[in-house]
């Protein structure tokens, strides 16, 4: 009997602060990356799908992004700026 399937993992790559496109709040945003693997008896052998996705802490809308916009998200939050996927801007204190 061979015993085979699959495994989910779920990584936190960063926190932004942007506008959120659903309920139009400035909040944190999570960026994270869903990886899903194939087993054979338990064991994670390979990965054969990877998505990326921002979620709103206040609202909890979910949004998909692409690999490129989720590494772009990461850069500009390491330097200090964060701009999200489709046209969400920063939260700018005033």
């Amino acid at each position: 009997m061979i015993v085979f399937g699959t495994k989910g993992y779920l990584y936190q790559l960063a926190i932004l602060t942007l506008v959120c496109d659903r309920c139009g709040n400035p909040a944190a945003h999570t960026l994270r990356k869903r990886v899903t693997k194939f087993t054979l008896f338990f064991v994670p052998l390979f990965p054969f799908s990877t998505k990326y996705a921002t979620q709103c802490t206040f609202c909890g809308a979910e949004q998909q992004v692409t690999r490129e916009q989720a590494e772009q998200l990461q850069a500009q939050e390491a330097g200090g700026q964060a701009y999200g996927p489709s046209g969400q801007q920063p939260y700018q204190r005033p």
